[in-house]
C-alpha cells in the first residue's frame, strides 16, 4: 500500500479568525475549559488528590456537554 505524505501548509491568521467567528463563543469557552480540565485530571493521579480529580472530571464533563451539542467530534478526553 502506498501512502502519500502531503506537506504541511500553514493556515493564515485571517483564515483562523474567519473560522473562529463561525463557532459560538460559549463553544470556544467550553473547549478551553475542557482542555484545561483534561490536563488537570492528569496532574491529580495521586490518591491524596482524588477530590480535586473528581472536580476536574465534573468540569470536563460539563464542558464536553456543550461541545457535544455543537459537534460530537469536539469532545475532549482525559488521558487518565
Amino acid at each position: 500500500m502506498i501512502t502519500l505524505s502531503l506537506p504541511k501548509v500553514p493556515v493564515p491568521d485571517a483564515v483562523v479568525v474567519l473560522i473562529g467567528r463561525q463557532i459560538p463563543e460559549q463553544v470556544l469557552a467550553a473547549e478551553v475549559e475542557a482542555v484545561n480540565q483534561a490536563y488537570n485530571v492528569t496532574l491529580c493521579r495521586a490518591p491524596q488528590y482524588a477530590e480535586a480529580r473528581e472536580y476536574a472530571l465534573a468540569d470536563l464533563a460539563r464542558a464536553n456537554k456543550v461541545l457535544a451539542q455543537f459537534d460530537p467530534r469536539l469532545i475532549v478526553r482525559s488521558a487518565a
